[in-house]
């Protein structure tokens, strides 16, 4: 009965009443859900638009959460009230769309009388965000995002995770965390991965120290380093042990022979790596120090790698001796984590982004460049390292990306920030480096940019200079920023001075004179770089275990297992025309069990039963050099995959045509020509000869 008076005005005043209320109707909209836990978190159904007029004459209740308003934004852009001589807006609105209601007015298409678009903003889920929660909230406010930090009953746009992508059960959307990156950044995982790789291509990856995983390879490095010593007795190592799962440095210790490691009980229980420490690292200030540079993987398929253009650098608090007997306990000289530091007395809180335990890298190369380093070099060889290392770690990925979002199946798309933004945002130098790099990656992964880009064409456009909201920022007078280009830091100092500059406005025109909003107008440009596939022509010949991998999941028959039966191993060994006089199918039974048991002994994962990818990966190397004898082991590989893809292309193809036939009735046609009957001769033969350009997967060492 309440809403009986309310509705009659609306019928009598037409369509005048219901346009000149529509941004009030927007205003109230936004206030009711800033004043409110979601109504699908808390399993309440959302309200609907014809409640607004009754609960405008009645008090507002007291909010639900005292931080919701803060957390919230409108789903609407704002803009001021229309003037007397404004043309009237439409009326009152359910989800961004107008509703009328007399019979004179026209339906809405859902644009206002001003021609403005009302995009819905961008829906964030944080409520698993255990880490990186602060920079996460900053980010979503200077977005003008909707923030769920209770969850929501409807699906969002993107699901923030702070650990794992098991957090929770998600159908669409986007998830910050890939399925299995969490196993894949562990010591030994990582150590293996990248041994694969250096046995491919030992001079690409020697910037990965020498590493042995513990207790399985505890005699190998005792072994191997008294073979070292027997050869050059002045040589004195010391080594790192990490556990396999450890963080901010829990766990971690030096020793300087292989006798001093802690057996106790703890290697079976907690599995580590050695490896051997950089005895002389490079110092500032006469202290070691790391760079925590972040590096966001935006898909796997095709694979997009971009880098932040600033990252941090962790100071040890005392000054670094090389290690000694005495000194090796000394964690605030050799270690950097953060967390450990945090506790030393020596540790300097700092406002300054170039002094302090804690700075940002761009402080830490404009003090190297004034030492005369190449910058350009660094990051070059920085960039080169960061596409190595991904390229190492995707073909793993994969397998467990298809183990847990199946091609077919519902599911979220996947990209990640790493390493993770684990820490608060207690500082300047915090905030200048992480807000920064959670709300470009926000912002790269906006699944609502192109609707947008479609709604203001004439606004986005490549702009050399943003600037960032002053309310979401640290006071300016407290900013210390290097002068180096490479760092956004110098887009950052004259903020106030560009806003006064009406010349260089944020707002664009239109062709018929009217401005219109652009959510990103106030935004630094995004200090985060795509180097792949900008770089792809110099580092695709790495990917020959991304290959062996797509294979591997060709074969693995069921969805969602992650392990290659017997059955799957032989039909890749038939399908690919392995099998011969030399290498029976019952020499093949006889490598799959003995590959399969050793590794399956030294996994700890035994959910299923089979080969994993990094014991077919065995196999398969074992296959190529039996097969391609008088090349080097990549080469060889390389072969062996060109022998496999080829034979596969040709059965593809031979079941389309028998696929299109039967369909027609027809008895196929033979597909295969001389030329193919060719070079599979020759590739069986041990050559890689030039396949037709259909069916070419050739390399340019094999050309």
């Amino acid at each position: 009965m309440a809403l009986a008076p309310a509705l009659s005005a609306m019928q009598r005043g037409g369509c005048e009443s219901e346009s000149a209320a529509g941004w009030e109707a927007a205003a109230a909209e936004e206030e009711e859900e800033q004043g409110r836990v979601d109504a699908g978190g808390s399993g309440e159904p959302e309200r609907t638009a014809r409640e607004e007029p009754a609960k405008a004459r009645a008090p507002a209740p007291a909010p639900a959460q005292p931080g919701a308003a803060e957390e919230g934004d409108a789903r609407v852009l704002r803009r001021s009230p229309p003037g007397p001589s404004a043309e009237p807006a439409q009326g009152p609105w359910s989800h961004g769309k107008p509703r009328s209601r007399g019979r004179s007015c026209k339906r809405s298409s859902g644009r206002a009388a001003d021609g403005y678009h009302f995009v819905r903003p961008v829906t964030v889920d944080s409520s698993k965000a255990r880490t990186s929660l602060d920079a996460l909230k900053i980010s979503i406010r200077q977005l003008k995002w909707k923030e769920f930090p209770f969850g929501r009953r409807l699906p969002c746009d993107i699901y923030w995770h702070g650990v794992s992508f098991h957090d929770s059960d998600i159908f669409s959307g986007q998830v910050n965390k890939f399925p299995g990156m969490t196993e894949m950044v562990r010591k030994i995982t990582l150590s293996r991965a990248v041994r694969i790789m250096q046995n491919l291509f030992p001079e690409e990856y020697n910037f990965y120290p020498r590493s042995w995983i513990l207790p399985d390879e505890l005699q190998l490095f005792a072994a191997q380093v008294q073979m070292v010593k027997d050869d050059d007795p002045s040589w004195k190592p010391t080594f790192i042990v990490k556990p396999d799962s450890g963080c901010q440095g829990d766990g971690i210790y030096l020793i300087k022979d292989p006798n001093d490691i802690r057996l106790s009980g703890t290697l079976q229980r907690r599995p580590a790596v050695v490896q051997e420490y950089i005895c002389k690292p490079l110092l500032i200030d006469k202290l070691k120090f790391d760079i925590r540079l972040y590096v966001l993987l935006k898909s796997l398929e095709p694979l997009e790698i971009y880098v932040a253009k600033d990252g941090l650098s962790r100071f040890c608090t005392e000054p670094y001796q090389e290690p000694t007997p005495r000194n090796l306990r000394h964690i605030f000289m050799h270690l950097t984590n953060y967390s450990l530091n945090i506790h030393s007395g020596h540790f300097v809180h700092s406002d300054s982004t170039s002094t302090g335990s804690k700075r940002t890298f761009s402080s830490v190369l404009y003090r190297l460049s004034s030492k005369g380093v190449d910058i350009k070099k660094v990051w070059s060889d920085i960039i080169s390292l960061v596409i190595k290392t991904v390229i190492a770690l995707t073909p793993e990925l994969k397998v467990f990306y298809q183990s847990d979002i199946p091609a077919g199946r519902p599911g979220p798309t996947c990209f990640q920030l790493s390493p993770g933004v684990f820490e608060n945002v207690p500082s300047l130098v915090d905030e200048e480096v992480k807000v920064a790099v959670i709300r470009d990656t926000l912002r790269l992964m906006d699944p609502l940019k192109k609707k947008r880009e479609s709604h203001f064409p004439d606004l986005y456009m490549d702009r050399k200079h943003r600037f960032p909201l002053g309310s979401d920022r640290l006071p300016s007078a407290k900013l210390h920023l290097s002068k180096l280009s490479i760092v956004r830091s110098q887009q950052l100092e004259k903020p106030l001075a560009r806003k006064e500059d009406p010349s260089d406005s944020d707002l664009a025109s239109s062709s018929d004179g009217s401005s219109k909003p652009n959510p990103d107008a106030q935004l630094p440009s995004i200090c985060l770089k795509q180097v792949f596939p900008k770089y792809a022509k110099q580092f695709n010949y790495l990917r020959l275990v991304d290959r062996m991998a797509n294979l591997f999941i060709r074969f693995l028959g069921i969805k969602g297992t992650m392990k290659l039966g017997p059955t799957g191993f032989r039909t890749f060994i038939r399908n690919c025309k392995l099998s011969s006089s030399s290498l029976s199918m019952a020499a093949v039974d006889i490598l799959y069990i003995d590959i399969t048991r050793r590794w399956n002994s030294m996994t700890m994962d035994q959910r299923d039963s089979g080969m994993c990818l990094q014991a077919f990966i065995e196999a398969f190397f074992f296959l190529a050099q039996r097969k391609f004898k008088m090349l080097p082991l990549h080469e060889q590989v390389a072969s062996l995959i060109d022998l496999c893809e080829y034979h596969l292309s040709l059965l593809d193809e031979k079941r389309l045509v028998c696929g299109r036939s039967g369909r027609l009735g027809v008895r196929p046609p033979y597909s295969g020509t001389a030329q193919e009957a060719t070079a599979a001769a020759l590739l069986a033969e041990g050559s890689a000869p030039p396949c037709p350009d259909r069916l070419s997967h050739s390399r340019h060492a094999l050309s």
